[in-house]
């Protein structure tokens, strides 16, 4: 039987190692967009390569990140190989990031401690579950030294684009395929299913015109907000459909972007706007999607001389949780308990994550790891986003314990 109080001093006599560890990625920005995170990987491999973890370096064409609208893109994996027979593991956390925003009290890339708190863009969302995973793993092989099985660190670079190039890509391509998996979270939770994501792209035409004569012209703004006002609706008939699912109440469609006209004397002829529906895991993305069209089609067709066209962005599914993450499931709980000394909920979560990719590809997955309460307490997305290090050190430890059990 695993020795877990062991584990729990190895990662106890090494955490200043892993807050060293979280502050360097911290340090090297991977604002998307623009989309340049190879140059992240290359520092992380060289990092993980200081603790004698050798990982493979997966570069996306070039091509194909520039068609995607990215820059450059290079996914990592660490594999390590324990003997034969048991269960594969892989841990994925993705190094990609929203740009810092304005507002910051710390510097963005400081990786600026105060308060016991670790501030940064993406010091909790997710470059801190780099050092989970990777300091979890280091303690496993130094304490436990499972004889069987595998684990496998999956660093990758797009989730804020939806993981097509990051965990997508790496399953597309054959790269991996483990048994199991856990992806970046937060510690005081356990989720196993979360929401759908449909993004489009809405351009509304209408003709230009000199603001002195704006009969002669068709008003591409005012068609827009018709339609907006429209879309906007929906939210009200939205609230009507509840999830079943403890985490997920109902969907929810918000208007991100705007942008249109060509100066203030001039009348629009083109409006443009970029919209996001969440979908709860009870949902048919077939159907949502063509909700969606019908209502900006019907809007548009209201107003005279006014025409849309409609781009699919993302559509990315919702994850639904598979039988076989009870092992998973089970062990994150026991342990979480213990090390915070409170129950672990099972729930769902209103985000979208790379999960859906694993699970749709029949790999049994969770989301758990260093973090707060709630993506508010985070910071995530906002000005100071910063992550507790007792959090990060006490998810550290369910990790690692976690870990122990699955390769036992």
């Amino acid at each position: 039987m695993t020795d877990y109080a062991k584990l729990d001093a190895w990662i106890d006599a090494h955490f200043d190692e892993e807050v060293k560890f979280l502050q360097e990625l911290v340090r090297v920005p991977t604002d998307t967009p623009p989309g340049n995170n190879a140059p992240h990987a290359e520092r992380t491999a060289e990092l993980l390569e200081g603790f004698g973890l050798a990982a493979e370096k997966h570069a996306v064409p070039a091509q194909e990140v520039k068609d995607y609208g990215l820059e450059s893109i290079t996914n990592l994996i660490v594999r390590r190989q324990y003997g034969d027979g048991g269960r594969t593991v892989a841990l994925n956390a993705h190094g990609d990031v929203v740009p810092p925003g304005e507002g910051w009290a710390h510097d963005p890339y400081g990786a600026e401690i105060e308060d016991g708190q670790l501030f940064g863009r993406a010091a909790a969302v997710s470059k801190s579950d780099f050092a989970t995973f990777t300091f979890a793993l280091r303690a496993l092989e130094a304490v436990a030294k499972p004889s069987k099985g595998a684990l496998e660190l999956h660093f990758t670079y797009d989730e804020e684009f939806g993981g097509i190039l990051g965990p997508g890509w790496l399953l597309k391509n054959k790269l991996t395929k483990p048994d199991l998996m856990i992806a970046a979270g937060f510690s005081y939770e356990v989720v196993t299913a979360h929401n759908g994501c449909l993004q489009m792209e809405v351009t509304v035409h209408g003709k230009m015109a000199h603001a002195a004569v704006p009969d002669t012209g068709i008003d591409a703004l005012q068609g827009a907000v018709h339609i907006l006002n429209a879309l906007y609706a929906q939210n009200i008939e939205y609230k009507k459909i509840t999830s079943k699912v403890e985490g997920i109440n109902h969907p929810y469609l918000n208007v991100g972007r705007i942008e249109g006209g060509t100066n203030t004397n001039v009348i629009p002829g083109k409006v443009s706007f970029k919209l996001d529906r969440r979908m709860i895991p009870e949902e048919n993305p077939v159907e949502v999607e063509a909700t969606i069209r019908r209502v900006i089609n019907e809007a548009a067709g209201e107003k005279a001389g006014i025409s849309v066209e409609i781009k699919r962005l993302l559509l990315a599914n919702s994850m639904q949780p598979l039988a076989g993450n009870k092992p998973l499931v089970d062990a994150i709980q026991k342990h979480g308990e213990t090390v915070f000394g409170e129950p672990i909920k099972a729930m769902g979560t209103p985000l979208y994550t790379d999960v859906r990719l694993y699970v749709g590809n029949g790999i049994p997955g969770v989301i758990y790891g260093a973090g707060p309460r709630t993506v508010l307490e985070s910071h995530a997305k906002r000005n100071d986003e910063r992550v507790a290090l007792e959090d990060l050190r006490r998810a550290t430890k369910v990790v690692a314990r976690t870990l122990a059990d699955l390769l036992a």
